[in-house]
């Protein structure tokens, strides 16, 4: 049999063999809160050697998945962008869960479905949540992508959204990002990482001990509750009680 020449329109092959890698996954999964770390953080939070992980994240480099910033005699790396991010939580949502072996694991568990950051907006049950609300109240219209109604764009500069920043954002305006946990949409995009900025600047919700988490403040239920008329969005334990 003649082999047939596939045309193709992206080399996907070489980007996939990067995240196929284990320790390479775990370095892409550990930035995707979208802060940066150090290259020694990274390898702790690999389970590797400093040497190990500096050179699998000179491939990741290479290949044009992470980026990198030298502060004195630190470097810091960050993913490229939303992009990369996009395309990990595409493959958690297509990918086994990992077995649940300690109470620690279980408890870790638990936040990253409730509340979490997805690159930089909010995802888990309460950006699930967050995004139903809006479309409930009348903030959001659209399905797949949303765009912003006049007493949306009132609620949500008075909450401090910069609505103008994230509409002049080379970033896709606010485009639904299906939850790799919930298995229902969340807000992403420049106007889903405008509101969660919002949230934090509020101090309505605060990145919890573990990456990614972000945990409710009571303050944060309250005001979301009285913006919301009285819808829970939260989990029901805040950041001040669950840090006792």
């Amino acid at each position: 049999m003649v082999a047939q020449h596939v045309a193709r329109d992206a080399d996907i092959a070489s980007v996939a063999s990067l995240i196929a890698d284990p320790t390479r996954a775990a370095v892409l999964t550990a930035l995707l809160d979208g802060r940066a770390l150090a290259a020694g953080e990274l390898a702790r939070l690999a389970g590797v050697t400093p040497a190990t992980a500096s050179a699998h994240l000179s491939r990741l480099l290479d290949g044009g998945l992470v980026t990198v910033a030298s502060q004195g005699r630190h470097r810091y790396y960050r993913l490229t962008g939303p992009e990369v991010a996009e395309v990990l939580e595409v493959l958690a949502r297509i990918s086994p869960r990992p077995a649940v072996r300690s109470l620690r694991q279980s408890r870790q568990a638990r936040l990253l479905e409730e509340a979490r950051t997805c690159y930089d907006h909010l995802a888990g049950r309460a950006g699930v949540r967050l995004l139903a609300a809006l479309v409930d109240a009348g903030y959001l219209v659209g399905q797949d992508a949303y765009e912003l109604t006049g007493s949306g764009e009132t609620a949500l500069s008075e909450l401090g959204v910069d609505v103008a920043a994230a509409r002049a954002s080379r970033r896709r305006f606010a485009p639904a990002c299906l939850d790799w946990t919930e298995r229902r949409p969340h807000l992403a995009g420049a106007l889903g990482a405008a509101i969660t900025q919002a949230l934090l600047e509020r101090d309505w919700y605060r990145h919890g001990a573990s990456r990614r988490v972000l945990e409710p403040t009571e303050l944060g239920r309250k005001g979301l509750a009285a913006m919301f008329s009285g819808k829970e969005l939260t989990c029901s334990t805040p950041v001040t009680q669950a840090r006792e």
